[in-house]
């Protein structure tokens, strides 16, 4: 999956601007915040980082993982950038081993898509063994409407002027083949082409839940985007107590 990323890594937070990283992030601390997390977290499938810089301007200390090296090149330049002083670690959800417990991790946008429905119960029990005795674990999902009826066999494009794609989708079994073709202008105006295969999975919200549950996890409560109806994402908050 990692390698997925090699293009579209440095370009994600630039090509999911209209998604108001703003608004979602305030979101996400409100909730932190009502929760009365602590102060130390995880940002897993953090991507470019942009909700590790905001946990961190907002007085966390969060610590950002992702499976791609690419992605994790993009969020040190941009929170150097920003002058924020984070950290950022190359990892694998199923596979995640980190020193010290945390008393919250988060997962947002899609980072629950992309792991197999026979690696979910792994990729659980690891986020709550990083967890302190009273840690929480917030993440979303594109629903399976979403992946079945709105992504489906449906084909989208964006034709900017440093970057273009085209990405088409193919239904199967367990969710979506997403096949992407990149053109990226080069300094000198001609376009280089990159291709990236990516798969996302259609996890059922019931169970997402069973599956926290098991893990360990003695509370879980869902609703839709910022609080909305579920039609294309479902939110997941699971407490270990």
């Amino acid at each position: 999956m990692a390698e997925s990323y090699e293009t579209l890594g440095g370009w994600f937070e630039y090509l999911n601007s209209d998604c108001d990283y703003e608004k979602w992030s305030q979101y996400l601390l409100n909730k932190l915040k009502g929760a009365s997390a602590g102060r130390v977290g995880l940002d897993i499938g953090c991507g470019n980082g942009y909700f590790t810089r905001a946990l961190n301007r907002a007085g966390y200390q969060a610590c950002g993982i992702d499976i791609s090296p690419a992605m994790l090149s993009v969020a040190r330049q941009k929170a150097a950038k920003e002058g924020i002083r984070c950290e950022f670690l190359l990892g694998d959800i199923t596979k995640l081993k980190v020193c010290g417990k945390a008393h919250f991790a988060v997962a947002i946008n899609d980072c629950i898509n992309y792991v197999p429905p026979s690696k979910l119960s792994a990729a659980f029990r690891r986020v709550y063994s990083s967890l302190c005795g009273d840690g929480m674990f917030f993440f979303d999902i594109s629903s399976e409407n979403k992946i079945r009826n709105i992504i489906g066999e449906n084909l989208f494009g964006e034709d900017g002027e440093d970057i273009s794609y085209l990405w088409f989708n193919t239904q199967t079994e367990e969710g979506v083949k997403m096949e992407l073709t990149f053109f990226v202008r080069r300094a000198d105006g001609a376009y280089d082409r990159f291709e990236e295969t990516h798969f996302q999975y259609a996890h059922r919200e019931e169970d997402i839940i069973a599956l926290l549950k098991e893990a360990g996890f003695c509370r879980v409560e869902t609703e839709g985007h910022l609080g909305g109806d579920k039609a294309e994402r479902i939110n997941f908050f699971a407490y270990k107590r």
